[in-house]
């Protein structure tokens, strides 16, 4: 199998890791080589995170080059935008369609672009957006934002059996929160 490449993108403190943790397990638990880098910016006070989730046959880097990434898995769509150049002609972009100000739009010194997905679409860039917020909060938590966007993201990956996807979140999750992140799980993967 040729190396795929997922980017998982988003502020400080929106569950990035674990979702990177998530899909690693699976992938392992699968037979792939696996690889996985973070990135950690400033993640401590909302600043951007990037984690890269290599798999095939043999995966000789961690890293996901410019114009490489499959799929970027973004937290925030301005995330998205910053890590466009990223994504390979035809790769796609799952998004949260909710917005993080990031640090220069909360002191004022820029504003948010509100239509930052029209113009990755205007691009040519292929992005399926939800509300992953709302269908978290109805899971129980809006922590669960990630879990939502991992349940999205299964849906590109048919022969991967749901049951395996599950079975990886129960390895990775606290056993407190695996209900509530089950649900957050299937409410992503079942979204119109």
């Amino acid at each position: 199998m040729e190396t795929k490449n997922i980017m998982i993108v988003g502020v400080g403190g929106q569950g990035t890791l674990l979702a990177s943790k998530l899909l690693g397990n699976l992938l392992v638990g699968l037979g792939y080589d696996v690889k996985v880098s973070e990135v950690h910016g400033m993640s401590q006070r909302g600043g951007s995170v990037v984690t890269y989730v290599r798999f095939g046959d043999k995966v000789y880097s961690p890293l996901v080059a410019k114009g490489e990434a499959d799929y970027i898995l973004s937290f925030e769509k301005l995330e998205a935008a910053r890590y466009v150049q990223n994504l390979r002609r035809g790769g796609l972009v799952i998004t949260n369609n909710r917005e993080t100000d990031p640090m220069p739009v909360i002191t004022g010194a820029a504003a948010y672009p509100h239509d930052v997905l029209d113009r990755l679409e205007a691009l040519g860039v292929r992005v399926d957006q939800l509300d992953a917020l709302t269908l978290a909060e109805q899971a129980g938590s809006t922590k669960a934002v990630n879990l939502v966007l991992i349940g999205r993201l299964s849906t590109y990956f048919p022969e991967i059996p749901e049951e395996k996807w599950l079975k990886s979140l129960e390895a990775v999750v606290a056993p407190r929160f695996v209900e509530m992140n089950k649900t957050a799980f299937a409410l992503g993967r079942r979204a119109k």
